[in-house]
């Protein structure tokens, strides 16, 4: 065990994470030259495309330091860095000793990093302080790391100066996770305790999982039991990534590896259980995780509906779909929903906007399927007057108001890091959102940490697109979940053509509920194609219209045609016309365009 080193790298989006570990594999010879290719560990092609990490990707390497005994096994776990993902990196520290913090030295320390730094400090992690991108003419990696020690109370002389776009730097970093990283401790000769801190499902192979060996030993071909869930199976095999899998005849005391465990659903592999032999088991599993919650819901249908013609058969198509992504995803819950608009769908669970809109995107490219999303809305609890309380996500099942005593929403506590000269621009957002403060402090000269408490709704529309433009970008943001708390809050309906639209419901606070519906009418305005009658967009509360626009009906010159004559016949032309569109108004429907729904995402 004190030739290895488990580490992982945690930091804000684009700050290198993915480019430093191209480096260390190349370093350590784990992928030769040839086989290289940039973000070698985010596997996934969305990922590639738009340059972010979404999923967590251990991998194992083999280091030979100058005047060495042997060789040095380090298990290296590359994170995700958008605040979506956080639930990943949360896994990633209970698996590692040692944490790589990586920093941008022309952005500074972040949100994202600061959030899990702390979170690694408690979990007693061993933290390496790196500053990257040195190499870059806008860098100042002295202001940076003065400001990074003092932010996390490290000393100024551990801080790693690197360019992991050019390598340099990246042999003091392999040198510091030798010499400051602990090896890992545990019983190798105890019953086998190892705990699941990923998974996820192969077509051939059933769940694979990704464990962390803490006590006792895992040979392939053992009888293996989940202590929490208490399923039985045979290690088919275990082995480790470099990246691509090394079968192995046992993991030991302190490795990482993968197990593959023949289970066909992934529910059956819990992430945060314990397996131990089913031969003289463990007495006692392995501290887990908190279960993931999702924060943001929205209704997923189909742009032909899933009730008619064809219909029905891309509705199987979608509930397969999303029934594969979750194996994959276990952060994504959904359920089947019937829409008299939209036909039959899925009620989805997300962990923000991020997480939608990379499942979305997968369903449309993997599965080539036309979708309308509805509008994202957050869990609400409902206090009854009877004194029961449930909790809703969908606003079109909001009971009567004859039985509710109060509506409770959820709020989330932020931490921003922005420049100083910014400060007035992120208080008055916050303000405008009903935030609230809590405290603020400077982490250096130029950044100021604020750290307020915001509803949750008014978080996840547009918050950060609205923090980037009034910070220039420079801003960034965590958040985590703490509590509900009860406000007026009522459901806001679309009316188009005098018929509910039950995708575009939406509960808002009644403070904000008249801006709220003429942003969004004035979209539905630009959105809805004219039709040959006039279309009435309404906005209603409790069948009180508060706000309505008008799109105008299509124009046609039924008398083009005629010449000369008699001005009666064309009057009597212009009078049929003007019935004709009577007739339509009464008894016309008006589709409904899946970009309509996502007008009501905005709040300006």
């Amino acid at each position: 065990m004190r030739n290895i080193r488990n580490f992982c790298i945690i930091a804000h989006i684009d700050h290198g994470k993915s480019t430093l570990a191209d480096r260390l594999l190349e370093r350590t010879g784990t992928v030769e030259k040839r086989d290289m290719q940039e973000q070698l560990l985010d596997s996934m092609e969305l990922e590639r495309e738009r340059g972010i990490t979404i999923k967590l990707q251990p991998v194992t390497m083999q280091w030979t330091p100058p005047k060495a005994d042997g060789p040095l096994t380090m298990n290296l776990i590359d994170t995700p860095g958008h605040v979506d993902f956080s639930y990943e990196v949360s896994r990633t520290l209970s698996a590692c000793e040692g944490a790589l913090l990586l920093v941008d030295a022309t952005q500074g320390i972040q949100a994202q990093t600061l959030a899990h730094a702390v979170q690694a400090k408690e979990q007693g992690l061993t933290l390496i302080p790196v500053i990257n991108k040195i190499d870059l003419p806008a860098a100042e990696p002295e202001d940076t790391a003065k400001a990074v020690a003092k932010t996390l109370e490290l000393p100024e002389d551990d801080v790693i100066f690197i360019s992991a776009k050019t390598g340099e730097g990246v042999d003091e970093v392999l040198g510091a996770i030798r010499d400051r990283v602990p090896a890992p401790e545990g019983a190798p000769g105890a019953p086998l305790r190892a705990l699941v801190f990923d998974s996820r499902y192969d077509p051939y192979q059933g769940v694979v999982a990704s464990i962390r060996v803490v006590d006792g030993s895992l040979p392939a071909r053992a009888k293996i039991k989940l202590m929490v869930a208490g399923k039985s199976a045979e290690a088919n095999d275990v082995g480790v990534l470099r990246p691509q899998p090394e079968i192995r005849k046992r993991l030991e005391t302190g490795e990482i590896g993968y197990l593959v465990t023949g289970f066909k659903s992934i529910a059956e592999v819990r992430v945060g259980d314990t397996v131990t032999q089913a031969a003289g088991p463990a007495k006692e599993p392995l501290p887990g995780y908190r279960e993931v919650s999702p924060m943001v819901f929205a209704g997923i249908f189909l742009e032909s509906g899933g009730s008619s013609g064809g219909g029905s058969g891309d509705y199987g198509k979608l509930r397969e779909a999303l029934g594969k992504l979750a194996l994959n995803d276990a952060s994504l819950s959904y359920e089947p929903v019937q829409s008299q608009a939209l036909g039959q769908g899925f009620r989805a669970g997300f962990l923000g906007l991020l997480h939608l809109d990379i499942i979305r995107e997968r369903l449309a490219r993997e599965f080539n399927l036309g979708l309308v999303v509805t509008a994202p809305t957050v869990p609400y609890e409902i206090r009854l007057t009877d004194g029961g309380t449930l909790t809703l996500t969908d606003p079109a099942e909001l009971p009567d108001v004859t039985r509710i005593e109060e509506i409770a929403e959820p709020w989330a506590e932020l931490e921003i890091i922005c420049r100083s000269q910014d400060l007035g621009a992120v208080q008055q957002l916050i303000a405008a959102r009903r935030g609230t403060f809590a405290d603020t402090r400077f982490a250096a000269a130029e950044r100021v940490i604020v750290q307020a408490e915001l509803p949750l709704a008014n978080l996840v529309a547009d918050f950060y697109d609205q923090l980037k433009g009034a910070t220039a970008g420079y801003g960034s943001l965590a958040y985590e979940l703490t509590d509900f708390r009860a406000a007026p809050l009522v459901r806001l309906d679309f009316l188009v053509a005098g018929e509910a639209v039950p995708g575009l419901s939406v509960i808002v606070h009644q403070g904000e509920a008249d801006r709220r519906a003429r942003a969004v009418l004035a979209k539905l305005k630009e959105i809805i194609p004219p039709a040959m009658f006039q279309i009435a967009l309404q906005a209603v509360i409790g069948g009180k219209v508060i706000a309505r626009e008008n799109i105008s009906p299509r124009k046609k010159d039924v008398t083009a045609g005629l010449y000369g004559g008699d001005v009666t016949r064309k009057r009597k032309l212009q009078e049929k016309q003007k019935k004709g569109k009577a007739r339509m108004k009464a008894e016309g429907s008006v589709r409904v365009p899946p970009e309509a729904f996502v007008a009501v995402l905005g709040q300006d």
